[in-house]
């Protein structure tokens, strides 16, 4: 191991660290978003109630007589936001409800092929002889997968879906709409959740790696036990003790968005926003796009070598 050795004068490179973050607001940070769930758990509602934005048209009715509105096919909106100075290109991907036809075989393959797809035109860029100094990212940092909240289990289809989604990207599980249901009622409904999960060998974000300090590790640890989240999004205002929050307002009273103790949204959004945005878009280069590009590659190099007629070379 090299040995250290302290500078016996200034020389200035932990400026580095400066001079990195100077060219990084400058640039940017992408950060692309996938929702995927049944039709009608506010999926759109969550996404602008997260980023504190209307970012997505919300699908659901507001008078009775009106159509049904859903998303038919999978659709992409860029944004971009800025806080204090940083500029975050957001792109949310939003997804037809699965599940709601009488023959769900197969509905998720048109998901699953547009993610792999994305790793698919980054790893072209990337081969290209004449390469752009920045490629564009469109691969999926995120999926963010709604579960109803029925109180009872995951249907057999959220598992094939949630399993296959695991094996391509970053899947983060919220129960939606979750002042449906008493806080017993969740807390009974996630813990069963959590044991379907583990059953089924179902392998979540967050991931721990070698290079995890002890806190990472134990801040891990601690997002294991809350997942799923059970969150209720909501871009209106309501009045509590004189301040506006935001929040939905039934018969028994107001659930504030932002409560703790009325959901677990604030601890969601701190999750993707303030704790694991970063190690959400590496998780994704060197976890998920490294094995498409590695499985990609080998495919090249035996099709290479294969001689033509599919004969073994001798």
């Amino acid at each position: 191991m090299t040995e250290e050795i302290r500078a016996q004068s200034y020389v200035g490179f932990d400026s580095i660290t400066q001079q990195i973050e100077h060219k990084l607001l400058k640039r940017g940070f992408q950060f692309n978003v996938i929702v995927v769930g049944p039709t009608g758990l506010g999926k759109s509602t969550l996404i602008n109630t997260i980023f504190a934005s209307h970012l997505i048209d919300s699908k659901g009715r507001f008078v009775a007589d009106e159509p049904v509105r859903q998303t038919t096919e999978i659709q992409a909106a860029s944004h971009v936001i800025v806080e204090n100075g940083v500029k975050l290109r957001l792109n949310i991907v939003d997804t037809p409800g699965y599940g709601d036809q009488i023959n769900n075989e197969g509905c998720w393959d048109p998901i699953i092929k547009y993610i792999k797809d994305q790793h698919s035109a980054y790893l072209r860029k990337e081969l290209t002889a004449m390469r752009d100094r920045y490629i564009q990212d469109t691969r999926i940092h995120c999926c963010l997968f709604f579960i109803s909240p029925t109180g009872h289990s995951l249907r057999p289809i959220d598992v094939i879906v949630m399993k296959k989604l695991s094996e391509v990207v970053n899947v983060v599980p919220v129960v939606a709409k979750s002042d449906s249901l008493t806080p017993d009622e969740r807390e009974k409904f996630k813990a069963k959740i959590r044991d379907e999960l583990a059953y089924h060998n179902i392998r979540l974000y967050p991931f721990d790696t070698d290079e995890d300090e002890e806190e990472e590790v134990q801040l891990n640890e601690s997002i294991r036990q809350i997942i799923p989240f059970a969150v209720v999004g909501s871009e209106n205002g309501v009045i509590i003790d004189g301040k506006s929050v935001r929040g939905r307002k039934n018969r028994w009273g107001v659930v504030n968005v932002e409560d703790p103790n009325h959901c677990e949204f604030v601890h969601l959004r701190n999750f993707l926003t303030r704790t694991h945005l970063q190690d959400l878009i590496e998780t994704t280069a060197q976890i998920h796009y490294e094995a498409f590009r590695s499985k990609q590659l080998l495919a090249l190099k035996e099709g290479v070598q294969r001689p033509a007629g599919g004969a073994t070379q001798q």
